[in-house]
């Protein structure tokens, strides 16, 4: 048994499903080793779709996603979707090939420290250069990886190291016994919900990630409190609740901003600080914070919470409901956003102007899928539609690139979602940019049947920096390009393609593409000219109910 064997056995007893990546002549060994292993090698077509595919397998199962690449560029082109990850708290490891421990002190062909390089997007990252440390390397990794907050962990495996002969076996996993929270500051926050009059929940990533949803909800309703979720934060409590604002998290006022201006409490649930800046909604930071979450809460002068309750997120909202004494018939002024809300999504419903509106395709997208199907939305301009308008029943069925806004992510997390969930159907929904920069990866999901939908915002041009350039200086500048027949290009990768051709058609071909047992492509052209409308509305936002 070589090095190679010993890692691959311990990602075996690790629980690992797929490594996605590419073959390279310095991870030869650990290939060589995955074809005796029950492991499945998913060969992609470029690093960055194998890094976002373990980025959105973390997410979706909370075990870390597994990414290998070989050394200098292959490591290079990893680094986008790792970052990714680690901003987005997904956890995953990457592997990576490198040269041989007797080259790396002088010049070398494609030699780069790639420790050093991984350092700033990963929790930790190390190199192997004694075989028999090769468990105790891959059970930190693991567990760093998965600890709170999740992340991204890197080993680097030089290729002399990887063919060297090795004794060892797998560690045993440690125990993951939950963390609890101090009944002190259980009485502290049932006090200061207590004492509140329009006290507002916001709940985040994190929310999700410790599987919180039927404890929040049940929080929510019990002592009447209006929920808004982050756009990482979707489903945690079901959109047709109704005590469920919605989502927020746009860098402009929006309707549910003034939940904000309305509270004098704000329960912070999961809540991300990368997700949505504290000083988007408390601005001086006047607004009293409660802290509930597996983690102490980060510094900044717009989030001191009056309390931090630190711990299991679904033992802590049982807590302090428990001992909560709240006027139930009061729920604030807050809930009475919601029909304004929901009026201004209705009102796209039967619209029909082409190019299509944002707010339509979502809101048609919507409509065709059920409670547990998934979108992976890709960055760009549709992204903040689908983060206002796509609204989900439960967690992870809406998953948003946002703390690093990596473009690229839909198509192969699209993949990695069908894997993950075989049975569900799955939409990415990509601008025509973000789909050209991973469009590749189209060919490994039919390769490895992968049958999905990527929908296309075909605007000609990256639509949200031409948003932000008009909002700052009135023109755009520089953002224009063309585009290849999509539909041809489907066809001509064994997919099958559609084209939109007016308001109508978009609904029946949504339906019809998800029945499809290959994967799909639907371009649909996009008017954009609602984004400015948008911003020109938020400005003058009132918060007159």
């Amino acid at each position: 048994m070589n090095t190679a064997e010993l890692l691959v056995r311990c990602l075996e007893n690790e629980g690992v499903e797929y490594i996605f990546g590419l073959p390279g002549e310095e991870n030869m060994e650990v290939l060589r080793a995955l074809e005796h292993s029950s492991i499945k090698f998913i060969t992609t077509r470029h690093e960055q779709g194998a890094a976002f595919m373990a980025d959105v397998y973390g997410r979706l199962t909370g075990k870390p996603g597994v990414c290998l690449s070989t050394l200098g560029p292959g490591a290079t082109n990893l680094m986008t979707g790792v970052a990714d990850a680690n901003l987005d708290c997904a956890p995953l490891i990457a592997i990576t090939g490198q040269v041989g421990t007797d080259r790396m002190h002088i010049e070398s062909h494609q030699y780069l420290d790639l420790v050093s390089m991984f350092t700033p997007v990963t929790k930790w990252n190390t190199q192997i250069v004694r075989s028999s440390n090769t468990p105790e390397i891959v059970r930190k990794a693991f567990k760093l990886a998965q600890a709170e907050k999740p992340g991204a962990v890197h080993i680097d495996l030089p290729e002399n190291i990887a063919a060297m002969e090795a004794k060892g076996q797998p560690l045993t996993s440690d125990s993951n016994a939950k963390m609890y929270a101090s009944s002190h500051s259980f009485g502290e926050a049932a006090m200061l919900i207590a004492n509140a009059k329009s006290p507002l929940i916001l709940a985040g990533n994190g929310a999700i990630r410790a599987r919180a949803s039927q404890a929040l909800t049940e929080f929510a309703t019990r002592l009447n409190i209006p929920v808004v979720n982050t756009f990482m934060g979707k489903g945690i409590i079901p959109y047709t609740h109704p005590l469920s604002l919605w989502t927020i998290g746009l860098q402009q006022r929006d309707i549910i901003s003034c939940a904000f201006d309305q509270t004098d409490l704000v329960i912070c649930v999961g809540y991300d600080l990368i997700e949505y800046s504290p000083k988007k909604w408390n601005q001086i930071g006047n607004i009293p914070i409660i802290h509930i979450g597996e983690g102490r809460a980060e510094v900044d002068s717009s989030y001191i919470p009056k309390v931090e309750v630190v711990g299991d997120i679904s033992d802590a909202l049982h807590e302090i409901a428990r001992r909560a004494e709240r006027n139930y018939a009061e729920s604030g002024e807050a809930t009475q956003l919601k029909a304004q809300i929901r009026a201004d999504y209705e009102q796209y419903a039967h619209d029909e102007g082409f190019p299509v509106k944002p707010q339509k395709i979502v809101y048609d997208l919507r409509q065709v899928m059920a409670p547990e199907d998934i979108v992976i939305s890709d960055v760009g301009a549709h992204k903040m539609w689908i983060a206002r308008h796509y609204h989900c029943e439960r967690p992870n069925t809406c998953l948003i690139s946002n703390g690093f806004a990596a473009m690229g992510i839909a198509i192969p997390g699209a993949l990695a979602a069908k894997l993950v969930y075989p049975d569900r159907k799955v939409v990415a929904a990509t601008g025509d940019g973000g789909f050209m920069m991973n469009m590749q990866e189209l060919e490994t999901a039919v390769r490895v049947g992968t049958p999905f939908v990527t929908l296309v915002f075909n605007d000609g041009g990256y639509g949200l920096i031409e948003w932000k350039q008009h909002i700052h200086y009135d023109h755009s500048s520089f953002i224009e390009f063309n585009n290849p027949d999509f539909v041809k290009l489907a066809e001509s990768m064994g997919l099958k393609g559609y084209r939109v051709e007016s308001a109508i058609d978009l609904l029946p071909t949504l339906k019809e593409a998800l029945e499809q047992d290959v994967p799909t492509i639907i371009d649909c052209p996009v008017d954009y000219s609602e984004n400015l409308r948008f911003s020109r509305k938020a400005d003058a936002q009132s918060c007159e109910i």
